[in-house]
Formats: structure tokens, C-alpha cells, sequence
């Protein structure tokens, strides 16, 4: 598939993208401001956490990780912008994951600001974080890996490749419950709430017509596509959400898109079009080696066997236990898609086996 290019919106972060550096805090148009919060020992290095500038103080979307690191530059971020974190008075968050959610809590202690978050995802918040809860959601992964055809001596080191990082999150519960459709009572903005699930079941984009910006957090971004994949706490058909939200947000007409990493774009359209064509590609490849495997044969193919025959960005020996889980988890989100559609079929088991459909 031939590539395509977005225009980056920022230079100076773009070249700071390419650079593998920290971009510098920018003002992104009058009342408005792009603050980099550093990721911990992750590839993306930074999540872009937007400050919007109220009567009153800021609001801001995202809040990055929990750690001393995370806090400090995004205080000193606000300080260039000319505010402190006291200022804040509302929390938008975009999704539960640990970059965005993780520091929700510690601004809300320092400032008193609300949180908001969307009621899917906030549902999920006791079984992630909470220590009393976390073992059902393991258990629950071990299970749904065991059926994808994981190897048993495999099993355990990937279904609990995430509790490393669960310290990285102040897990309070959301002030305000921001449904799809919702406008969000920030004076001087009209920004409304779009439901926008795939990357997580509770995934919010924010749009300001009148300022022609979208806040993508994680469900467009400029260079990479983000995760989705069926897991224990996902919506049964997370891939069909996910570009059903795609066809959602390319109807917006805006000049530019902030996205949660990596830099700010222009062409939503063009960039929309491009990820959901890479997903059809994707669909016929999942499609393809399903047909090759296990045409003919009785035993058909486990997910676990799909993953391992398909076409990554390096080498599958070279993933690590959470890049092996993501991948066999974003692979099932494609053999569920193509089942749906009845393009393949599935023959419950332990494990679970894929099969083409019948002439």
C-alpha cells in the first residue's frame, strides 16, 4: 500500500519527532497551548497534553503518566503558558490507559479540577487498578490467550505483561461522566464530546468548531495506527467500532488535528482514509493466511498461528511479551471481524481454531 504523507501543523515538533527528542511547549493559536509530558521507557517518548485557556484558570486534555517526571514537566509546561497547576480546573480524558489517565488524580489533588471521562471506560477502572480486583482480570487474559492457541509456557508471562506499569496510574473515579455528543461547559469553547471506541471501548475525541481543531488522543494519529484489539475488558467487536469511528470523525471539517502523540496534522480526511485502508489490507491478510493454513485441513488455525505469520514492522522473534500479547490480541480483533462478515469461521475449543468459509 502506498504510503501517505500528512502535513505536519508544527514544524518545530515534527522535526522534534524525527530528531527522537522532547518537543518544546508551543502555543498552538491564541488560547490554546501543546505541553510534552514524557512517557517512561516507551517508544512514543511524550504524550501532548493540550491546555485551554479559561476565564478562570486552564482545562486540560490528557494528563500523561504518574510519575515524579510526568508531573514536573507538565507543571512546568503550564508555567509557560503562563499558569500553575492550581489553575487547572477541569481534567478531559481522552481514554483509561495509563498515558493519559495515570496523573488524572494527582492534578485533582493539587487544584481541585474535575475529571471526566467517558462512562465505558470508567467502568473499567476497579478491575484494571484496583489491587483487589486486578487478579480477575488476569485470570480472565489467561483464559482468552489459552483459547488464541498461546503456548502454555507462554501463557503466564503474557497475560501479566501489564502489571508493571499499574503504579503509573492514580486510579480515582471521574468527577463527570462525558457522553458521546456532550458540550463541555468550558467558557470561550464550543468543544463537544465525540464517543469514539476501537482503541479502548470508552475513547473520546473532543471537536471545537469554531477553532477548527480536534483533540484525537490516541484515535487518529500522524505516523502509526493505534492498538485494537479484543481483550478481556473490550467491546465484543472492537476492529468494527474502531473504523466506524474513523467514518465518523473524517465527516468533521477541521483545519487541524491534535493528536495525543507524536505532532499536530492537517488532512483528517486523507489521514482517515489511509488508516482504513491499511485495516481492509490487514483483513485480507488475516483472510489470506487463514485460507493457506488451514485450507482443507480439519484442524484449522489458532489465532496464536495467524499472529506469528503475519506481516509486522520487525521481526516477530524480536517482540517482547507485551508486544506478543497486543499483537495476538490485535490479530483476534481481525478474525473477529472476518467471522462476523462470514468471511471465515470459528470452531470453539481449547484453543479456539479458524477456518475459511465454506464455498
Amino acid at each position: 500500500m502506498a504510503k501517505f504523507v500528512v502535513t505536519p501543523s508544527s514544524p518545530a515538533q515534527h522535526d522534534a519527532w524525527l530528531r527522537g527528542a522532547l518537543p518544546e511547549v508551543e502555543r498552538v493559536r491564541p488560547g490554546l497551548w501543546s505541553v510534552p509530558v514524557p512517557i517512561p521507557v516507551n517508544p512514543l517518548r511524550y504524550v501532548l497534553v493540550y491546555v485551554l485557556e479559561l476565564p478562570d484558570g486552564v482545562a486540560i486534555v490528557d494528563a500523561g503518566w504518574n510519575t515524579d517526571e510526568a508531573y514536573e514537566a507538565l507543571v512546568a509546561g503550564l508555567g509557560v503558558a503562563g499558569y500553575a497547576i492550581t489553575d487547572v480546573k477541569a481534567v478531559l480524558v481522552t481514554h483509561i490507559h495509563p498515558d493519559h489517565y495515570g496523573l488524572a488524580g494527582r492534578v485533582r489533588e493539587a487544584s481541585g479540577a474535575w475529571i471526566g471521562l467517558h462512562p465505558a471506560d470508567a467502568a473499567l477502572i476497579r478491575e484494571r487498578y484496583d489491587d483487589e480486583a486486578v487478579d480477575s482480570l488476569v485470570r480472565r487474559e489467561r483464559e482468552m490467550l489459552g483459547r488464541c492457541g498461546v503456548p502454555r509456557e507462554t501463557v503466564d508471562e503474557l497475560a501479566g505483561a501489564s502489571m508493571s506499569i499499574r503504579h503509573l496510574v492514580s486510579a480515582v473515579r471521574p468527577d463527570r461522566l462525558v457522553e458521546d455528543g456532550d458540550r463541555l461547559d468550558l467558557p470561550g469553547w464550543d468543544l463537544r464530546a465525540l464517543w469514539t471506541p476501537g482503541h479502548s471501548p470508552g475513547h473520546l475525541c473532543f471537536v471545537s468548531p469554531s477553532r477548527g481543531v480536534l483533540f484525537s488522543g490516541d484515535h487518529v494519529l500522524a505516523k502509526i495506527t493505534p492498538i485494537v484489539a479484543v481483550h478481556p475488558q473490550s467491546r465484543p467487536n472492537p476492529l468494527a467500532d474502531y473504523l466506524d469511528s474513523l467514518a465518523a470523525v473524517r465527516k468533521l471539517e477541521v483545519e487541524e488535528v491534535l493528536p495525543a502523540h507524536e505532532y499536530r496534522f492537517r488532512d483528517l480526511t486523507g489521514r482517515v482514509d489511509y488508516v482504513t485502508a491499511h485495516h481492509e489490507e490487514r483483513l485480507e491478510e488475516v483472510e489470506r493466511v487463514v485460507g493457506t493454513v488451514s485450507g482443507g485441513a480439519t484442524g484449522g488455525i489458532t489465532c496464536w498461528e495467524v499472529a506469528t505469520r503475519l506481516t509486522w514492522s520487525r521481526a516477530w522473534e524480536t517482540f517482547q511479551a507485551f508486544s506478543r500479547r497486543a499483537a495476538t490480541n490485535e490479530t483476534l480483533a481481525h478474525l473477529v471481524w472476518l467471522a462476523e462478515r462470514g468471511r471465515i469461521t470459528r470452531v470453539p475449543g481449547e484453543p479456539d481454531r479458524w477456518h475459511p468459509a465454506a464455498p
